[in-house]
């Protein structure tokens, strides 16, 4: 892990246990997420249309078995799930603003059912433009519900209503490989919400992708 993401996570996680400490602690967050995002903005800089579709590491388990669409896809629309739905109890950015269109996307979920060629197909499809968009406005829209919760607030459960709420969307598929993120979502209280979607979620799939574009990159030089 990078170590500069890697301790800033740790600080923002132990600042926010604390009530003196944590204003300090969403601060620290929200740097570790600018920073996160400047990565995520020189993919779109640098990156070519067919490099977010590669998928170099096809058959291997863990996070880089992905491409860089689907990741940058999967972290904003459980972003968006988790903060507006589960936490501020309003509608998602995906719906409110029509995005499915928009980034002409075959499914509404996270993407946790996909595997292997399903990924690169998906990929494929993506309106890079308007998920873009899509990953500027979820963030944003975060960041102002982070900026709006009391330390108190953290402690705050989600209902057994909020969770049949997020069933009834449709927006986790029922495929066993996505159906547990309702019951652990679902399962943590806000604080613990807010140091995994929101934080260490964003640097895994981000250190992901790095591996994925190290990987594209060798080869091209091997080839050429």
């Amino acid at each position: 892990m990078n170590k500069v993401w890697s301790e800033m996570n740790k600080t923002m996680q132990a600042q926010i246990k604390k009530t003196d400490t944590y204003e300090a602690g969403i601060s620290t967050l929200l740097d570790l997420r600018n920073q996160l995002m400047n990565t995520i903005i020189s993919f779109s800089n640098e990156l070519s249309r067919e490099d977010f579709n590669e998928i170099p590491f096809v058959n291997a388990n863990g996070y880089h078995c992905k491409t860089i669409a689907y990741s940058l896809w999967h972290i904003f629309r459980i972003e968006d799930i988790v903060a507006h739905t589960l936490i501020n109890e309003d509608e998602q950015v995906f719906f409110k603003n029509n995005y499915q269109e928009r980034i002409n996307a075959p499914i509404i979920t996270t993407g946790n059912e996909l595997v292997k060629q399903q990924i690169s197909d998906f990929s494929k499809q993506l309106n890079l433009k308007e998920l873009y968009s899509y990953i500027f406005e979820v963030k944003d829209s975060t960041e102002k519900i982070i900026n709006s919760l009391s330390y108190d607030k953290l402690k705050k459960k989600i209902s057994d209503e909020r969770k049949e709420i997020l069933k009834s969307l449709n927006v986790v598929s029922m495929d066993e490989n996505a159906i547990w993120l309702i019951d652990y979502w679902c399962g943590k209280d806000i604080r613990r919400l807010i140091q995994m979607p929101f934080s260490r979620h964003w640097i895994m799939h981000i250190e992901a992708s790095l591996r994925i574009i190290n990987k594209i990159h060798s080869s091209v030089q091997i080839e050429g």
